[in-house]
């Protein structure tokens, strides 16, 4: 019963994640809710692998906080599949990463395929506002798409690891019909509901066009939310995100340099170099970067508009 429920969810929620694993944890919860078991091996061969769950932590003066898997508003619907990322728990490492003094530097660490729309644009905009206190940067190593990119492009700075990629904006719903299916079978669902569009979208009858175009037009919202963040958060016209920015693909670090998406290309630990640290021990002696430097990018960013 439990993965019927997160099925459940999952269609109920809207996505910025990249398509090809949200069907991969369809099929999986699916198949899970139908009384299927999987093996250890046939569980990595259908879903994003689980990642190890990760906390933020420090790393000498800076805060190395892990943006890992599926991000979701709370993790408890996708943590026991993905492992994954909850905007709660960001945002609250987040803020005390931002209120500890001995804190200098706070770098993401990203690798997610993204994830659910709730709480991503309210985290989006919580890192854009501490902006000023202390550098920020997120690190894409090496995946930072959709919902991901949303919450990268709110730092200060965006780092690529040279063999990463940025990307795929754009916001998607699911609807399955299984009307047919249980009509081979013998089966007629019957809701009894009260209110016009209470069960609008259940997939037990053909999508209609009014709910269709209610489905559509919130996705519609959601997407113009995201671009409109990232081109805040990147200081750049709306229609060049919607343009370009892999208009739904992913771009890989030069290009995504080049494009404006990311400011430059790197690896973590030289990343985490520029502040005097480093991921295997001792520390670097490299200057952290200075703040007006990335105040440069972002106003040479704005001149292009």
């Amino acid at each position: 019963m439990r993965y019927a429920h997160i099925l459940m969810a999952v269609y109920e929620e809207r996505w910025a994640l990249q398509e090809s694993k949200l069907q991969a944890i369809l099929d999986f919860l699916s198949r899970q809710a139908a009384g299927e078991k999987f093996s250890a091996e046939d569980l990595a061969a259908r879903i994003p692998q689980k990642t190890e769950r990760e906390v933020a932590r420090k790393v000498g003066r800076v805060a190395l906080i892990p943006v890992r898997g599926v991000i979701a508003n709370r993790m408890s619907m996708m943590g026991d599949i993905s492992g994954g990322t909850s905007n709660e728990a960001l945002a609250s490492a987040f803020q005390s990463a931002v209120r500890d003094d001995d804190v200098k530097a706070i770098v993401f660490d990203h690798d997610t395929p993204g994830g659910a729309v709730s709480g991503t644009d309210e985290v989006s905009s919580m890192i854009f506002a501490a902006r000023g206190t202390k550098p920020i940067v997120a690190h894409v190593n090496a995946t930072s798409a959709s919902a991901g990119y949303w919450l990268a492009s709110a730092a200060d700075e965006v780092v690529i690891t040279p063999s990463g990629s940025v990307g795929s904006i754009g916001v998607f719903g699911v609807h399955d019909d299984v009307s047919q299916a249980l009509e081979k079978v013998g089966v007629k669902k019957t809701l009894i509901s009260a209110g016009k569009f209470k069960t609008a979208g259940n997939p037990y009858t053909p999508l209609d066009d009014e709910t269709r175009a209610r489905m559509q037009a919130r996705v519609d919202a959601s997407y113009e939310r995201f671009v409109a963040t990232v081109a805040r958060n990147r200081r750049v016209a709306v229609s060049r995100v919607r343009d370009g920015f892999g208009q739904g693909d992913m771009v890989d670090a030069e290009a995504a340099v080049a494009e404006g998406m990311a400011d430059r290309v790197a690896t973590l630990d030289e990343t985490l170099q520029r502040f005097g640290v480093s991921l295997y021990g001792g520390a670097s002696q490299a200057p952290a970067p200075t703040r007006r430097a990335a105040a440069l990018q972002r106003e040479k960013r704005a001149l292009e508009i």
